[in-house]
């Protein structure tokens, strides 16, 4: 296929100038300079060296988990792309909560939007998660996820996925890829070829898609499709196994039907760009993941990325120790000139989709965090929380009945913070009146000292963290304070800002919530309901009972 039919067709669609402008920059390009293009590397940090790094390496783009420092971002940015040959991707992961943009609106994940159940909604954060990306100069999201949350067990998924509704996923999903897309941020669908059905994480092990192919059709098919004719840009292959295909072309096809498919040709090239038709770009996931570099050593796999039919590979542990694997595997042969000169392509293509062959334009700092998205979005943001179940009655919360609350929580836990952070609920209720004390380990809860328990857990979707769940040794610090159960003297509460599987480990709690994110935005909405100044929504989006009939009682 060539460029101009390549480029021609959706999701592209790109004019004659786009299509001169990388036809114009391919050919100005040296070899170095071709093969920078097929990295995206991680940026974060304020290193004073990184720019230069960045400069010599030539990378197509960057990750970048943008701090709270306004200034600093926006000049980084700025830069970055004034001294580029070729403006970079700027590429985020816009999921929500704690993965929105620390110098944007605060906005709720994925399962908060399911939860909330209102595809205009939905579009509303959409809209302005875009808006403010565009501003601090991303042009590109690895969102939206269009897992289906089917293993409660998966420590992955959980608050990453609109829920485990084929239906739900779909109409959230759309809505969001539209929004982006409307906006100039191509939106990138994951995790090819769809992750829930197996509870591990493939940051850890390279996991398994466990249906038939017409299983796999009814669900994951349907969303890749729906995407694919919605005209999304790009899709994130995974270190995820399909072997339901693969056994139906070489019944005999052994451990290579276990093949990850961010080095699979049979997933990439045979299923989803022949039999689904996408023509848009594939980006492998992130390749320092146990689940990539499991399978066999770098030096063989990493060719594989881009021969085997992804277009970029994601994040290096060494940069310049890929980037000379890769020219190497270009001199031997392991990378067709034919598979560069196509990935290529397509880089350069969504660059001028997004419209970098115009240049980048210069981060606009007045567009992050405006009052009024603000606003909007603890609208939204109020309408998640959900009761689960109140069998004792406990509901509305107030200072007359419930004075003295002992608080009992491990914090919330971040993956790149070293330790928990502390919730905002419990000062927020000191703030109404209430006696808030925090349990510290030894302590004997007693109804003559409480009137209330509250557990509060936040854990959203933990990356490498290979299961969640109530670890009661850990939360009450004693060997026989984790057996006690206090329910049936002090009236207990337990409310989960991210995993909403908690019943599972104590389906006798009486009094549970899920509010989906650990956000303050989402802990006060918490508060709100808890008072009975707001209702309560009662919308799950997945099985909050994991399947156990008695922990509805």
């Amino acid at each position: 296929m060539t460029t101009t039919d390549l480029l021609r067709k959706a999701p592209f669609g790109l004019d004659q100038a786009a299509m001169d402008w990388v036809v114009a920059t391919k050919a100005q390009m040296t070899l170095a300079e071709k093969i920078g293009q097929l990295f995206v590397f991680h940026s974060m940090g304020q290193d004073p060296d990184e720019l230069a790094r960045l400069a010599q390496l030539k990378p197509a783009g960057i990750t970048r988990n943008f701090s709270a420092d306004v200034a600093y971002e926006a000049q980084f940015i700025d830069t970055l792309q004034a001294t580029a040959k070729v403006p970079l991707f700027i590429s985020a992961d816009l999921e929500g909560s704690r993965m929105s943009l620390p110098l944007g609106t605060e906005v709720p994940n994925p399962l908060a939007l399911a939860a909330v159940n209102d595809v205009q909604a939905s579009r509303t954060i959409a809209r302005i998660m875009a808006q403010e990306a565009r501003a601090i100069g991303i042009n590109w999201s690895f969102t939206p996820v269009i897992d289906i949350n089917h293993a409660f067990r998966s420590a992955i998924v959980a608050t990453r996925g609109f829920g485990s509704s084929v239906d739900a996923i779909e109409a959230q999903a759309l809505a969001q890829i539209d929004e982006f897309q409307s906006v100039g941020v191509a939106a990138t669908v994951k995790h090819w070829p769809g992750e829930g059905y197996d509870d591990r994480d493939q940051h850890l092990v390279t996991t398994i898609n466990p249906l038939s192919m017409p299983e796999w059709e009814a669900h994951f098919g349907r969303l890749y499709r729906a995407a694919i004719a919605q005209g999304v840009m790009s899709v994130m292959s995974a270190h995820i196994a399909l072997p339901a295909f693969i056994l139906a072309q070489n019944p005999d096809a052994g451990v290579e039907a276990y093949r990850p498919a961010a080095v699979s040709r049979a997933l990439n090239l045979d299923l989803l760009r022949g039999q689904l038709g996408f023509n848009g770009l594939i980006v492998s996931d992130a390749t320092p993941m146990a689940g990539f570099g499991s399978w066999a050593s770098r030096d063989e796999m990493l060719p594989e990325v881009i021969e085997n039919g992804c277009d970029i590979i994601l994040f290096s542990r060494d940069a310049a120790a890929d980037v000379a694997l890769i020219t190497a595997a270009v001199s031997d042969g392991r990378i067709s000139a034919a598979r560069l000169d196509e990935a290529l392509t397509r880089i350069l293509g969504l660059k001028a989709w997004a419209g970098l062959h115009k240049g980048a334009p210069k981060v606009n700092k007045a567009a992050l965090a405006r009052a009024e998205n603000a606003v909007a979005a603890q609208e939204i943001t109020q309408r998640a929380p959900t009761l689960v179940k109140d069998v004792q009655g406990l509901l509305p919360l107030s200072v007359a009945k419930h004075k003295r609350v002992l608080v009992v929580t491990s914090g919330i836990v971040v993956p790149f913070f070293p330790q928990p952070i502390p919730f905002d609920l419990p000062d927020m209720l000191q703030a109404e009146g209430f006696e808030v004390t925090l349990h510290t380990a030894g302590t004997q809860p007693s109804a003559k000292d409480y009137d209330l328990m509250i557990y509060l857990f936040g854990e959203e979707t933990l990356l490498t963290r290979g299961r969640i769940f109530l670890d009661w040794l850990k939360i009450t610090g004693n060997f026989g304070a984790a057996m006690a159960r206090h329910w049936h003297e002090i009236p207990t509460l337990m409310v989960s800002f991210g995993y909403p599987y908690y019943l599972y480990d104590a389906p006798r709690a009486p009094t549970y919530v899920n509010a989906y994110a650990t956000m303050p935005t989402m802990q006060r909405a918490v508060v709100e309901c808890l008072l009975g100044r707001k209702p309560w929504n009662t919308h799950s989006p997945v099985d909050a009972f994991c399947g156990l009939p008695d922990a509805r009682y």
